[in-house]
């Protein structure tokens, strides 16, 4: 597993980022399986020929990322039906089902990487010292090319929704 350090800042202390490598525009997206429900699973590939976003955060149970998962979901009702958005963190589906249900989350999946943390090894996205994923954004095209891409370099901060949502219009 490769190491990637000086990219991320947690509350401004560096944390290092893991994986397999880092994922960058221009590169087909590695596929990966998620999981809604302990037995309910879903891979990118099932979303060929559509745009995706993946909306990455470390847990749903933060302000930040409790913000940035009703963001995506608030932006998603005007995507079309050709848009897809998920909502990627290592929580359990327990907890991201329950944070789903109160908050009445419709336009977003919202899917865990716990099992085996194949998104986070592929997209290099593990923070280690923190065992969460780090915040980021990815567009990938109808062609499955990765035409936007953000890791979020303070983890207290939001991704830049407006750039994100524009990299969407460009891939449509």
């Amino acid at each position: 597993m490769a190491e990637f350090k000086n990219q991320v800042t947690y509350r401004g202390q560096p944390v290092t980022l893991e994986g397999e490598g880092q994922v960058q525009v221009g590169d087909v997206a590695p596929d990966f399986t998620v999981w809604k429900g302990f037995f309910e699973s879903h891979r990118l590939s099932e979303l060929k020929g559509q745009v995706v976003v993946l909306s990455v955060a470390p847990s749903v149970d933060t302000k930040v990322c409790a913000v940035q998962l009703r963001m995506f979901n608030q932006q998603a009702t005007g995507l079309g039906p050709d848009v897809k958005v998920w909502y990627l963190s290592l929580d359990l589906p327990f907890a991201l089902n329950r944070f789903t249900a109160a908050e009445g989350i419709q336009n977003v999946a919202v899917l865990s990487d716990y099992k085996e943390r194949e998104f986070a090894r592929k997209y290099g996205l593990y923070m280690k010292e923190l065992g969460v994923l780090a915040r980021s954004t990815f567009v990938v095209g109808r062609d499955g090319r990765v035409v936007f891409r953000e890791v979020v370099p303070e983890m207290m901060r939001e991704p830049d929704y407006d750039a994100a949502l524009e990299a969407v219009r460009q891939a449509l």
